[in-house]
């Protein structure tokens, strides 16, 4: 919104045209409009924005012609993109005084300008109008597309992108486009290796502010989001809002494709990718590609024989977190999924969902050779190695060849002389289970009943 018009006079003896300023109803001489840098009143601006310019700075080329014209002290001269004013401790430059004015202080730290509810203080009058909506409630930007409001209008303008298509922001390295100039600046330091916000704790560095925040609480703990109906705590707002969705059952991420909905909107970008075949994320060790980011640093400790999640019972260490937590149902008991048809219980939730194909009968893996089905896809891809004659697991002993790991696992003990699989009732040992549950029936003919249990390898009577 331009608070200024340019009128036609037939009677200026200087100029061709003269400039009315709305917001004092003064009459300026002009030689043209295009040589004027009109200034808008800025309804918002974020903190974040550099030098807002001054309302009351107008620019007008030249020099003044009149008295009245000098009074006006919101003109001043500027051509072009012309930029005169300079800035005596960082060498920045700007095309007006009032623009100078604002940029220094953020090397002064002056705020002249300070909100009377909760005496946070700005850099800028149009950051602190922005700021006191907070306190009153008003949003007077509204989209006309959905009706969401906001505080700002540059909030709403970028909004209004989602609606547009438009990401005016582009890559010069590699042409991908963004809505937000932010946005394309993280994603320049991705090209420049540029990590500048750094914790002062562990010198570990981020590209983006908002990372580093959130690192930082790693370190001092601090959780002041709390959600009011479970009490779990988080260190941001953004976390505790995605939290309180379990409770509210919202899933406002919804795939167009397939009506598959999501709590988060990262969840639907890597859901969104099965759609495309897109699987952006390649080891630079064996060429495999993922969905997601964290699927390939997962699975980059294969490669590194990284395991950094650890029992604190038996000391077995996994690589996927997951893994640990599923392995420690095996110390605490717990088993927390269950059949709803005959009650039975199952550490894991894909054994839950196997054993029911037991009760609907649904056989989902078929063979495409034979057409036999099975209920579990490592049975189908057992199968298959009788067809493809496939074995790819050989014994660096023998040489010795087999189609799954597990048999070569086994094979393996007849190397190494390891006999895993104890007795307990005569500590006769085995080298494979299925041997040790026939020699036990021995026992149980004998009047003795054991039952056996493994752990880790070990084995103890469970009366």
């Amino acid at each position: 919104m331009t608070n200024a018009v340019f009128l036609d006079l037939q009677n200026t003896a200087d100029f061709e045209r003269v400039y009315v300023s709305s917001l004092c109803d003064e009459i300026c001489p002009a030689a043209s409009q295009d040589a004027y840098q009109t200034i808008s009143v800025k309804d918002e601006v974020t903190s974040h924005t550099e030098a807002e310019e001054d309302p009351l700075a107008i620019t007008l080329p030249g020099e003044m012609k009149s008295p009245a014209e000098t009074s006006l002290h919101h003109l001043q001269p500027v051509l072009g993109k012309e930029r005169p004013y300079s800035c005596q401790v960082c060498n920045k430059s700007f095309r007006h005084p009032c623009d100078l004015t604002t940029h220094q202080r953020i090397h002064s730290g002056e705020r002249p300008f300070c909100c009377d509810v909760c005496n946070n203080s700005f850099k800028q009058r149009g950051n602190l109008n922005a700021h006191q909506r907070i306190h009153s409630g008003e949003r007077p930007f509204c989209c006309d597309v959905c009706n969401k409001s906001f505080r700002q209008r540059g909030n709403l303008k970028k909004h209004q992108r989602i609606h547009n298509g438009e990401r005016p922001f582009c890559c010069d390295v590699c042409n991908k486009s963004f809505s937000q100039q932010n946005g394309l600046k993280t994603h320049q330091s991705i090209h420049s290796g540029e990590r500048p916000f750094c914790c002062n704790v562990c010198n570990k560095s981020f590209i983006r502010y908002c990372d580093l925040k959130r690192h930082r609480t790693i370190h001092s703990g601090e959780r002041p989001f709390c959600c009011d109906v479970c009490n779990k705590s988080f260190a941001e707002r953004g976390l505790l809002k995605t939290h309180q969705r379990i409770h509210s059952v919202e899933r406002p991420f919804c795939c167009d494709v397939c009506n598959n909905s999501f709590r988060h909107r990262s969840n639907l970008k890597a859901h969104q990718r099965i759609h495309s075949g897109e699987r952006p994320f390649c080891c630079d060790v064996c060429n495999k590609s993922f969905i997601r980011h964290s699927n390939l640093k997962t699975h980059q400790r294969i490669h590194s024989g990284e395991r950094p999640f650890c029992c604190d019972v038996c000391n077995e260490s996994f690589i996927r977190h997951g893994n640990l937590k599923i392995h420690q149902r095996i110390h605490s008991g717990e088993r927390p999924f269950c059949c709803g048809v005959c009650n039975k219980s199952f550490t894991q939730r894909n054994s839950l969902k196997t054993h029911q194909s037991i009760h609907s009968g649904e056989r989902p893996f078929c063979c495409n050779v034979c057409n036999k089905s099975f209920i579990r896809c490592r049975d189908l891809k057992r199968h298959r190695s009788i067809h493809g004659g496939e074995r790819p697991f050989g014994c660096d002993v023998c040489k010795k060849s087999f189609a799954e790991r597990g048999h070569l696992k086994t094979h393996q003990l007849i190397h190494t002389g390891e006999r895993p699989f104890c007795c307990d009732m005569c500590d006769k040992s085995f080298r494979q289970l299925v041997h040790l549950k026939r020699h036990q029936r021995k026992h149980s003919e004998c009047g003795h009943f054991v039952v056996t249990c493994v752990v880790n390898r070990s084995l103890k009577r469970v009366f």
